[in-house]
């Protein structure tokens, strides 16, 4: 039961949003009282994560539902929908921090303010979205949910910006550089940034269709191989694209012409089996064709 629990993806998702919003509201406050844009920044950077975690609660309920009448391949595309939205949220928010940056500079930089109140309160969000983005990873990885993954790695940037503010509020308490906090702010930016267009980057491939990762289509050509002269004669053509957690496979195989239709049914079965224990959450559809030379044997095809 606790393990269940502790591995479900909507506990994770509302585990998020808890953490989230404890956050901006610690960050918001801290911020105003110091006077620090690179607290500011953080805090709305939490607001993007907090937007992040409640889609990725509304995807994950959604991606569950099974296949219906309206949705007969199921209903994966929301988490990757969800993945799409929360790196664009990234990428907005890093541009108004950006903004504020440059309205900070564009007069007197104003010095920050009890910069160990920044330091403590800094300190404590590496400390928390170190956990929690860690068993986000967990459960991502163990329900191979894109959107758990989109929420976890927009918490791993809050973890790297967060350090840059800290380590940025602790040079200003010892030297007295007030310019940095809106250097660390920039910085910030930049890595929040990043992190958005890699997630953008990940999901659109998954929305428009895009193949599986090079690796697992070699596995799938591993397997297949490993069946040649055993029934098998080649590979007529492989398709492959993920939806959600799914990996979608679909492939024509060429078989001795001799077999019957149980002998090659089983064969299938069998590269279905073995893939699904190599890649997992895979769901295949193979179609066979006689490969045949004019004296009825079986053709050896290259694959």
């Amino acid at each position: 039961m606790i393990k269940t629990l502790l591995t479900n993806k909507k506990t994770a998702a509302m585990l998020s949003i808890i953490s989230n919003l404890s956050l901006i509201i610690l960050k918001l406050a801290t911020g105003f009282l110091t006077g620090s844009v690179s607290i500011i920044s953080e805090a709305i950077h939490s607001g993007s994560d907090l937007l992040a975690s409640f889609i990725t609660f509304i995807a994950v309920n959604k991606a569950d539902k099974p296949a219906d009448s309206d949705h007969p391949f199921g209903h994966g595309k929301y988490e990757d929908v969800a993945g799409f939205i929360e790196g664009s949220l990234i990428i907005l928010a890093s541009l108004y921090i950006i903004y504020e940056v440059i309205k900070k500079l564009s007069g007197d930089v104003e010095p920050v303010t009890n910069s160990a109140a920044g330091i403590a309160v800094m300190g404590i969000s590496v400390a928390v979205n170190i956990a929690v983005s860690a068993y986000l990873f967990k459960v991502a990885e163990i329900t191979d949910s894109i959107a758990i993954h989109s929420d976890a790695q927009h918490l791993r940037t809050d973890i790297f910006s967060s350090l840059t503010v800290f380590a940025g509020l602790i040079v200003i308490e010892f030297t007295g550089l007030h310019i940095l906090d809106a250097i660390m702010a920039t910085i910030v930016a930049m890595i929040i940034m990043n992190t958005g267009y890699k997630i953008c980057k990940q999901t659109m491939n998954d929305i428009l269709d895009g193949s599986l990762p090079q690796k697992d289509v070699e596995l799938i050509d591993t397997v297949i191989k490993n069946h040649i002269n055993h029934g098998i004669a080649g590979i007529k053509e492989i398709k492959t694209r993920k939806s959600g957690k799914d990996k979608e496979i679909n492939m024509i195989l060429l078989v001795d012409g001799n077999l019957t239709v149980s002998k090659a049914h089983n064969i299938c079965d069998l590269i279905e089996e073995e893939i699904e224990k190599e890649l997992g959450n895979t769901k295949i559809t193979i179609h066979v064709e006689p490969a045949k030379t004019p004296d009825n044997s079986c053709q050896k095809v290259n694959i």
